[in-house]
């Protein structure tokens, strides 16, 4: 790792780092890959230019890259690994399964001990479909909404980032290229905790919106009594509540964010912590709108989710120790001592540092998301990007600080030495200007039109 932060902070200071390996593979990856990787929030427009572009491995809530320069992690594979990189039990369950096989012609056993489980803990629901990923397990949702409803419209929250690689949700982004217009006007959107803006819709869409797709909540907490005014709006207008649980689930609660508000959704998607970053997904609800995907009623049917690998054995597997480590140890109970920890020194160095309007976090404890901001108090990336680079010289790698159950005291208490340094060389671009310490072009919105 890194040398031990200076009292005086050298701005850009990667004496013990270099990227050679790194740099020569992110290029080849340029040829090869569009955007060098598979997901638009690991591509290189979200990073300083010179740090780590291509990775080896992990263990626990370390990793390494393909120059051995090692780093605290944070966010953890886009919140899908709660445990821990290579996390022996988890490891473990995978390897007794994989002797047994994959992948058959008929279903295996464990699709259904893994839906046994699944639902022993998701209690609210009746019936679950495995996928791969939370964008298939929310378009699986849309699609029953829209055959159980028989409407096109959907509504989905605009302060949420993120729902669907398809072309309903696509298409509301500043990313639509190849999608056409038709699809992308039965999209529409209201704003969180705003239930006057949804409201709005229903009287201009009537018995038209099939479904509400939102998070329950991501930056800020539900106002009282809205989730639930959300769910008797779409209950009086014949409309599906979904909720897309893909990271509060597993995280705010072990049995998600429903749980914790004590709003029951029609449908709702779970995945990423699910099984510690193997891929496993699902889709979960109530029994008379998903066995619309089956054969047992006389309705039209409904082609739901059909993968080849949707249902592969040694992920099931991974997805059952998952849960049961969740419950034999209380993981959601560390993830929030472990958040509020980092939180709490967080804030203070920021104080400290006269920086708490232009530094800090927000959302729960267990998914906390941080801001920048220039003297204006604007959100900046030119900040964004300067805090990133110097907490990744000093060997913390985190696009967000989301914890999980394998950062210990010590990791958190390096990352917040870390922190305090990048804050001092932050504090003193504010004063002198960002670029005299940038080394690197600024990070980039995922969703934009060009470039």
């Amino acid at each position: 790792m890194s040398a031990t932060p200076q009292s005086e902070p050298v701005p850009g200071a990667y004496s013990t780092q270099h990227f050679d390996e790194s740099r020569g593979l992110s290029e080849r990856a340029q040829t090869l890959i569009p955007g060098a990787c598979h997901t638009y929030s690991k591509g290189s427009d979200q990073f300083p230019d010179h740090m780590p572009g291509i990775m080896q491995r992990g263990l626990g809530c370390h990793v390494w890259d393909v120059d051995g320069n090692e780093f605290i992690e944070f966010g953890m594979g886009l919140r899908a690994v709660t445990l821990g990189h290579a996390f022996p039990p988890i490891l473990d369950a995978v390897r007794r399964a994989l002797p047994m096989g994959t992948n058959f012609t008929r279903p295996a056993r464990i699709e259904l001990e893994c839906a046994e489980k699944f639902l022993s803990i998701i209690q609210w629901a009746d019936m679950v479909k495995f996928c791969k990923d939370g964008s298939d397990a929310v378009d699986g949702a849309v699609r029953l909404a829209r055959a159980f409803t028989g409407r096109d419209h959907i509504a989905i929250c605009a302060d949420q980032p993120f729902f669907s690689t398809s072309d309903w949700f696509i298409g509301s982004t500043e990313m639509p290229g190849g999608i056409p217009d038709a699809v992308r006007a039965l999209t529409v959107k209201f704003r969180y905790n705003d239930i006057g803006s949804l409201r709005a819709l229903f009287d201009k869409y009537p018995r038209q919106i099939a479904c509400v797709v939102m998070e329950p909540a991501r930056t800020e907490e539900p106002g009282p009594g809205y989730l639930q005014e959300v769910k008797t709006l779409c209950r009086d207008n014949g409309t599906v509540l979904v909720f897309d649980e893909m990271i509060t689930g597993f995280r705010w609660h072990l049995a998600g964010a429903q749980a914790v508000y004590g709003v029951k959704p029609d449908l709702a998607s779970y995945g990423k912590a699910l099984a510690n970053g193997f891929s496993v997904s699902a889709l979960a609800g109530r029994r008379e709108i998903m066995e619309l995907g089956g054969t047992r009623h006389k309705r039209e049917r409904v082609f739901l989710l059909s993968t080849t690998h949707g249902a592969e054995c040694h992920e099931l597997a991974a997805a059952i120790a998952t849960m049961d480590f969740y419950e034999q140890h209380n993981v959601v109970e560390r993830l929030y001592t472990q958040g509020a920890r980092l939180r709490r020194g967080i804030e203070q160095r920021a104080s400290s540092l006269g920086l708490s309007k232009n530094f800090g976090v927000l959302s729960r404890d267990v998914n906390l998301l941080y801001f920048t901001r220039d003297g204006n108090l604007e959100p900046n990336a030119r900040m964004r990007t300067l805090f990133l680079q110097e907490i990744m010289a000093r060997g913390v790698i985190a696009p967000s600080f989301v914890v999980s159950y394998s950062h210990s005291d010590a990791d958190i208490d390096r990352t917040l030495d870390v922190i305090n340094d990048a804050l001092k060389v932050c504090r003193r671009a504010l004063e002198e200007g960002v670029d005299h310490f940038l080394h690197s072009s600024p990070v980039l919105p995922v969703f934009r039109r060009f470039g």
